[in-house]
């Protein structure tokens, strides 16, 4: 197993399509599974074959809590969407919210047998999240890395379900299918997917410490939720909008950073994302055409674009440094400069954004940005 297979991960976690949470669970599940050692995978030499109905079973319980929440819990971008799974999921959740709940869901599901009185309702939401796992994230997952279907999973449909009557977790195994995904993925989810799911990551361990030094009358969500609190907390950019107006109000015209035209009205873009770097520095604000920010987003902008707006990139730079020079120095050199030299802080500085750029898009696997 080599450093590009985890490099493959984090792209994918970060590149991939983000429309549903359907991906975090095909990934969370196979790594719970992975994590689990279950008797059911088999192993060869390149490839790792499990149970889809495995699978299933932990989306059940992923998405019982969530669909059960009685604050809503988005897992699909748009307005007034639904998972394609949800109202026949939901049909099963009022049923077992009447008897106990997700605990008497679980024990039913894992031996005992679905209820009787909702079998039919099962066996059809199972046929639904069978038939979506496969062709939703099972074969796009992946697609940022090379463009083609089922580059990692590929299920194998060996097995037929069939609605009988007892309708259990070994149900489920006997008559999904399997899937496959490369031994070196398995390997990675192995060793680190605990980390990847976050269940033995330093912040959910700190949690876990607090809670039992406060003699467990503090919640793990609240530790973490106290944890999680950052200094930055939202995209402060109105001083920046008010500075740019005062150095800019006698010039007529602004130029866009990205497109190089002449604009008069202009968006302040974070050159890195803020959602990553959350960082509101001087250097790292410039104008930009509302258009280009908006499709910019979120993306790292590519080696190349940077290398071609140098010019402009660093007109600012000089410009805002006129203006506000303790400032923005102390800002460079914090963020970007380091220990080197300020006498030449304009290609030093350069030359680190570029490198930070090619990190968060080579090593951390975050989407580049070409206009």
């Amino acid at each position: 197993m080599n450093t590009d297979t985890f490099t493959n991960i984090s792209k994918i976690i970060e590149r991939d399509s983000k429309s549903t949470t359907y991906k975090f669970a095909l990934l969370r599940g196979t790594i719970d599974i992975i994590q689990d050692n279950s008797p059911y995978i088999k192993i060869s030499e390149t490839i790792v074959e499990i149970p889809l109905g495995l699978l299933i079973e932990k989306w059940l319980i992923y998405y019982y809590p969530i669909l059960d929440s009685k604050i809503l819990i988005p897992q699909i971008n748009g307005v007034n969407t639904q998972l394609a799974f949800q109202i026949q999921f939901q049909t099963i959740i009022n049923y077992y919210g009447k008897v106990g709940g997700l605990s008497t869901f679980y024990n039913d599901l894992r031996i005992k047998g679905i209820s009787k009185e909702v079998n039919i309702q099962f066996y059809d939401l199972i046929k639904n999240l069978k038939s979506n796992i496969v062709k939703n994230p099972m074969c796009y997952i992946g697609n940022s890395l090379n463009k083609s279907p089922n580059s990692i999973y590929k299920y194998l449909n060996n097995s037929t379900l069939k609605n009988t009557t007892i309708q259990n977790a070994q149900w489920l195994i006997d008559g999904c299918g399997t899937f496959t995904i490369p031994k070196e993925y398995y390997n990675a989810f192995k060793i680190l997917g605990s980390f990847l799911a976050g269940t033995d990551s330093i912040l959910f361990k700190w949690a876990e410490f607090s809670v039992n030094a406060s003699g467990k009358k503090i919640t793990t969500e609240k530790i973490i939720n106290e944890i999680l609190k950052s200094p930055i907390t939202e995209r402060d950019i109105s001083n920046s909008k008010k500075l740019y107006k005062n150095v800019l109000k006698n010039m007529g015209e602004i130029t866009c950073v990205w497109s190089g035209k002449q604009i008069k009205n202009y968006d302040i873009d974070h050159v890195i994302p803020f959602s990553i770097f959350k960082n509101n520095d001087l250097w790292n604000l410039l104008p930009a055409q509302p258009v280009i920010n908006n499709k910019k987003r979120d993306k790292i902008p590519s080696i190349d674009i940077l290398h071609k707006r140098k010019d402009i990139i660093i007109y600012y730079w000089e410009l805002i440094n006129q203006c506000h020079q303790d400032t923005f120095i102390n800002e460079l050199q914090i963020s970007l400069l380091g220990n080197l030299p300020k006498d030449n802080w304009k290609n030093s500085a350069f030359t680190q954004l570029l490198n930070t750029s090619k990190y968060l898009i080579n090593t951390r696997g975050y989407e580049e940005w070409k206009i």
